[in-house]
């Protein structure tokens, strides 16, 4: 039987990002993708143009419509732009007998808001403590906890700063640091540091939403935690590799790079 897998994200119109990142993901790594859409972007290579939320009775109708038939083996959140909808959405998955990927959108890659700053302490207080994983980046982080990562060093003080808020695991994206691309993995006992070369490459739109999904989709195939970050950065690392220039801006990561 193929894992199911639900993701819970805004709509990227340009096919690079949030819920059509996702369900590529998904499809190339062998799972059943599902989606409850939370907004709708006008987006492309260049940037935002426009956002609109969904209301929450849709938000709800969607996941219940598909957890209470078909069932659910992951869940994986996205962009969750007001208070209303992350604490509907961390309600729903306290309900659901399934790992959870939150992905703490705040901007997208152009640097456009994804996320009302009245939503940040329901994140902190509602959606981080019903999460398996967490994977903020280090904006991220530093809007979340108000720790900024200057340095690889740093990276644990960011994770302990997340993990206080209640997810089992955090990994503190270190994307944007200098030298390779590291990342920290840890429940606050064991640590894994992932290390991938920074590749030259500036066509990296949906990194976050790639991996988070990759995550949620290795867990949904029975993987642990350490097992599927590491599958799951090593799929985002070949996908940023193989990036490819879309519209006149930033485009997105290949994500059927392993399809051949």
């Amino acid at each position: 039987m193929i894992p199911g897998v639900l993701t819970v994200a805004g709509s990227d119109s340009g096919g690079g990002a949030g819920i059509q990142a996702d369900l590529k993901t998904m499809l190339a790594l062998g799972v059943h993708g599902m989606s409850v859409i939370t907004a709708v972007t006008a987006q492309n290579s260049i940037g935002v143009q426009g956002a609109w939320e969904l209301p929450v009775e849709a938000v709800r109708a969607q996941y219940r419509s598909v957890v209470d038939d078909i069932g659910v083996q992951a869940v994986k959140t996205g962009m969750l732009s007001s208070a209303e909808l992350v604490e509907t959405v961390a309600e729903l998955i306290a309900g659901t007998d399934a790992p959870a990927v939150v992905d703490p959108v705040g901007v997208s890659k152009h640097g456009d808001a994804l996320l009302a700053p009245s939503a940040l302490d329901s994140v902190r207080t509602a959606l981080l403590p019903v999460a398996t994983v967490a994977t903020p980046n280090l904006d991220e982080v530093a809007h979340l906890t108000g720790v900024r990562v200057e340095s690889e060093d740093d990276l644990r003080r960011a994770a302990e700063a997340v993990l206080a808020y209640g997810p089992r695991w955090a990994v503190i994206k270190g994307g944007h640091l200098a030298g390779d691309a590291v990342d920290l993995l840890t429940d606050g006992s064991q640590e894994h540091w992932l290390r991938a070369p920074r590749h030259d490459n500036r066509h990296t739109h949906g990194t976050g939403c790639t991996l988070a999904s990759a995550i949620a989709s290795q867990l949904a195939k029975g993987q642990t935690v350490p097992e599927a970050v590491m599958a799951a950065k090593e799929y985002v690392t070949g996908a940023i590799a193989a990036g490819f220039a879309l519209g006149a801006g930033i485009g997105p990561v290949h994500h059927g790079w392993n399809l051949g």
